[in-house]
């Protein structure tokens, strides 16, 4: 186990380790994908956590993928409006919500959508997809329209292609690693995997994304990947960034109910209290 640790997580770039700057405090959240269940636990105990510190700037940023897979997508959206009305929270367009919006538009995206997780999305706002994929398109656009309200749409449209604080950049799936950030295209912030996986150099930045899941969080030289597969393994992943300080607070799903972890992300030791028990 001590070795799988070593060659997963790492503790910063060799050029010192990144930071905010002084006053600003930021959690950033994974891929959601309408785990409501896991989202109001965890906001919860990130308020506890912002008020339990010293006076801060505090940012929440949601990665994107609100939506698809999980049961209840909707909710998911209205909780997410409603505590940007009450905080600073920046919520970023995933690739999902790109989907989303565009099968009102796009006959094929919305077959699409419906093979990424999309028939539960449907089913959060009441529409059967079983008896939506042979209709016409314009009887779909129909159905859509009448039953995703028009500020749910809206709201989606406002997500952010990225958001760059101090030495952080956060971003939906990642940065093509050849690019300037500021010539960084919108369609890779949302979908790309490689060569920003694979990358081993290093980055003018520390980038912050969800998109592809991993049983663990991954720490590496240049990027921290924090969608831990909410949707199917239960398990929703903040990263707290403060200074060069970096914890980490997981909401799981356990037969007992949720559960809340609270732990240090400096080092490839504070990780192996973060191993979910169906490892």
């Amino acid at each position: 186990m001590a070795n799988l640790f070593s060659k997963l997580f790492r503790s910063g770039p060799a050029r010192g380790q990144p930071s905010l700057p002084p006053g600003r405090r930021v959690y950033a959240i994974g891929d959601i994908h309408g785990r409501l269940d896991l989202l109001g636990p965890l906001a919860d105990a990130i308020d506890r956590d912002d008020r339990a510190s010293e006076d801060a700037r505090t940012t929440v940023i949601l990665l994107g993928d609100l939506v698809d897979r999980g049961p209840d997508s909707r909710g998911v959206l209205n909780f997410a409006r409603k505590w940007s009305q009450l905080c600073d929270v920046r919520i970023l367009l995933g690739n999902h919500e790109e989907m989303f919006l565009n099968s009102f538009y796009e006959h094929g995206t919305f077959r699409g959508f419906l093979r990424f997780g999309g028939v539960q999305t449907l089913a959060s706002y009441g529409l059967d997809a079983e008896t939506m994929i042979d209709m016409d398109f314009a009887e779909i656009k129909h159905r859509l329209t009448r039953a995703v309200p028009r500020e749910d749409r809206i709201f989606m449209h406002g997500f952010e292609s990225n958001v760059r604080l101090g030495d952080y950049l956060f971003v939906h799936a990642g940065i093509h690693p050849k690019v300037p950030l500021d010539q960084q295209d919108d369609h890779d912030c949302r979908w790309i995997r490689e060569p920003f996986l694979s990358h081993k150099g290093g980055l003018d930045c520390m980038v912050v994304h969800g998109h592809t899941v991993t049983a663990l969080p991954e720490l590496h030289d240049h990027r921290i990947g924090i969608d831990t597969g909410a949707y199917e393994s239960g398990l929703l992943t903040a990263l707290r960034l403060e200074g060069t300080d970096r914890r980490l607070i997981q909401a799981e799903d356990r037969d007992s109910g949720i559960t809340i972890r609270d732990v240090p992300a400096n080092s490839a030791e504070d990780f192996e209290l973060l191993v979910p028990e169906s490892l």
